[in-house]
């Protein structure tokens, strides 16, 4: 897993370097201020050697001039370098998700999604950036520090030592403590705003049913609990102030102590207590880096194994390496001995079960049945989401799955029950169907879909912001704008997945009227759910446990008296 993740600096090799090299020759650097005041206490100002003392206390100007220097480059172009990984890595993910499956997407949260595409994500960039740089100057500044101060004084480096490693332990220990304590906060936070938000947005039902009190008490339970945690976390936090405050101060005691005790046994000078006290200021902050290290690493390397996850998930459907382009000429469409089945490794459920079904081309066909009975399956297997199990699915004599992805999908339009459409202009909406599309193409596009007059009397035309998912627009004119952008991609087949089943009755009809226009030379697939709206198609098939039961006419299926005539006398 490190060497995977190392291997993303392969691509910002130079940045890296010099991020390090500006660490490192900072961290010596660091080391050499404490070194010439040395010389000034015991060698220069004994002497008089006052211009000596003069350049001394320049070059000590000249390093901190040249330290602050490389603090810019390391601050700037190291956290360049983290932004940029993230943002590969985040490009990376977002192209791999367009690849996956909706098999993926029916099992996977969108918010687990989110989260790794920017928490995970950020924490990442965090660790590439910050890990390496921190443990350099880490290791260098303290290794190089006591390198010193051993050649100086042996007997009071090892005394000045002592709390070093109890300082080290205590600040990882607390300080996954105090990590652990942030979560939870987090977590409860999260809690106390899905509390208010279905509250809020469910404040009807909240009247309605008179139980204002009851939210009250689910509300206070979750708000007791985030006052509990940070509670709790305010008490580790002083713990671990308290207690590393003390140790610092331990430190800076047992060097004095120590560096007394051998100033009276004459082993020390009094200059070489003041050096060391300065490389214990030297010393102190790659402690701080290194406790935080332990922690920022390991939430680094948990983020990048789960966004490892995503990447090392296979898309389920993937072209043939000799998948040709789809060019279709009739539109006929036949489904011969089709099965599928929805997570065949949990234990089969089977929607589709040898399904026989073919459609002449340019012809309006109707799939009818009971909820359930694999009408939206069908198209979805149509248009390739899903992968079927067994069978072949043919268009104009050609098997899907020999064909590129790109161009079936081209080649059919969908038109939903449940309408998404993008927080943009209308105008951006409409390009989803056609990417170069003129605006006299649009204003044709819209007519069609008896859009046009209510698009030209907004403000703002086709420049209108439709809103997140479309919440300015009523549900028939998001049909409508839907169908519109079907027109502007001018599919040869098209699905309508029962689009019309949730709106009123003027609403169903302007759309059924566009859609006819859309319809017209095309191969049409309905999934009705008002069956008057299929009366007039050229073959109804009535689809019973991913079987078809029955197929005709209207006018044949009513003479049957069977399973349509049922559904057309219950439903309608």
């Amino acid at each position: 897993m490190l060497r995977r993740f190392c291997s993303y600096y392969r691509y910002y090799k130079g940045l890296f370097a010099l991020d390090m090299a500006a660490a490192f020759f900072s961290s010596l650097l660091s080391l050499v201020s404490p070194a010439i005041v040395r010389y000034i206490l015991s060698t220069a100002l004994p002497a008089g050697m006052f211009v000596n003392i003069i350049w001394m206390l320049i070059a000590v100007i000249v390093i901190y001039m040249i330290q602050a220097g490389a603090t810019f480059i390391r601050i700037k172009w190291g956290h360049y370098l983290g932004v940029w990984m993230e943002n590969r890595m985040r490009h990376e993910l977002f192209s791999h998700l367009q690849t996956l499956s909706f098999s993926y997407f029916d099992r996977t949260k969108t918010g687990t999604i989110m989260s790794r595409i920017t928490n995970d994500l950020f924490n990442i960039a965090e660790v590439a950036h910050h890990c390496p740089e921190d443990f350099l100057i880490s290791i260098a500044t303290i290794a190089g520090a006591y390198a010193i101060m051993f050649s100086f004084s042996w007997k009071l480096a090892a005394i000045s030592a002592i709390p070093l490693p109890i300082m080290l332990i205590y600040g990882i220990v607390f300080n996954h403590r105090l990590k652990e304590r942030n979560r939870t906060i987090r977590r409860t936070i999260a809690e106390v705003n899905v509390e208010a938000e279905n509250s809020i947005q469910g404040i009807r039902e909240v009247k309605s049913y008179s139980r204002e009190k009851m939210q009250e008490r689910r509300f206070e339970a979750t708000n007791s609990r985030l006052k509990t945690s940070r509670e709790k976390m305010y008490q580790t936090m002083a713990e671990y102030q308290t207690g590393i405050g003390f140790m610092r101060d331990f430190y800076y005691f047992m060097t004095i102590a120590g560096g007394i005790a051998l100033i009276a046994a004459e082993e020390v000078a009094v200059y070489d207590l003041v050096t060391f006290l300065l490389y214990v200021s030297v010393v102190l902050p790659p402690i701080d880096r290194l406790i935080n290290f332990t922690e920022q690493f390991t939430q680094g390397m948990a983020s990048f194994e789960r966004f490892t996850e995503i990447l090392d998930i296979k898309p389920q459907i993937e072209d043939k390496s000799d998948a040709v382009p789809l060019h279709v000429a009739e539109g006929r469409i036949d489904f011969s001995d089709v099965t599928f089945s929805y997570e065949p490794e949990e234990g089969k459920r089977i929607v589709i079960d040898h399904l026989d079904l073919h459609i002449p081309g340019g012809v309006k066909a109707a799939l009818v049945g009971e909820s359930g009975a694999g009408k939206s399956t069908i198209a979805a297997l149509l248009g390739r989401f899903y992968e079927r199990d067994g069978g072949s699915i043919c268009i104009d004599g050609t098997d899907i799955a020999d064909v590129t992805q790109k161009s079936l999908h081209e080649a059919i339009g969908f038109v939903q029950q449940s309408v998404f459409l993008f927080d943009a202009s209308i105008r951006e909406n409409l390009r989803y169907g056609k990417a170069d599309a003129t605006d006299e193409e649009m204003w044709e596009a819209l007519r069609n879909a008896s859009m046009a007059d209510f698009v030209a009397s907004l403000p703002d035309g086709l420049d209108t912001e439709v809103g997140e998912r479309g919440t300015r627009l009523s549900g028939g004119q998001k049909q409508r704008l839907s169908i519109a952008r079907i027109f502007l991609k001018d599919p040869k087949i098209l699905v309508f997945d029962e689009a019309t089943s949730s709106l009123d009755t003027e609403s169903e009809k302007l759309i059924q009227e566009a859609f006819d226009r859309l319809a017209e030379g095309r191969t049409s697939i309905v999934i009705a759910h008002r069956l008057s709206t299929i009366k007039d198609s050229d073959i109804i098939f009535v689809i019973d446990k991913g079987r078809v039961k029955e197929k005709g006419t209207h006018q044949e299926l009513i003479a049957m008296n069977g399973a349509y005539c049922r559904l057309y006398s219950l439903k309608d």
